[in-house]
């Protein structure tokens, strides 16, 4: 009986061990693009000309004298 009681108590640690292995992971995947963030955080709070590509990407702005062409595939 005490075996049995062992062994289920084992075959939970063993469980949660790797449901703590998956989350560690998780975690550090999720601290990685937080990080990733901030310096992109960083670099519109700071610098003009990255806040002025972006908005011209994203959102397909152009200056007073430029054209923009849009080809559809």
């Amino acid at each position: 009986m005490s075996g049995v009681f062992f062994w289920q108590a084992q075959q939970e640690y063993r469980k949660l061990h790797d449901l703590e292995l998956a989350n560690r992971q998780k975690l550090q995947e999720a601290q990685l693009r937080l990080r990733e963030q901030e310096k992109i955080l960083d670099r519109l709070r700071t610098d003009p000309a990255y806040v002025e590509r972006v908005i011209r990407q994203r959102l397909g702005y152009a200056k007073p004298d430029e054209f923009i062409f849009r080809i559809r595939e």
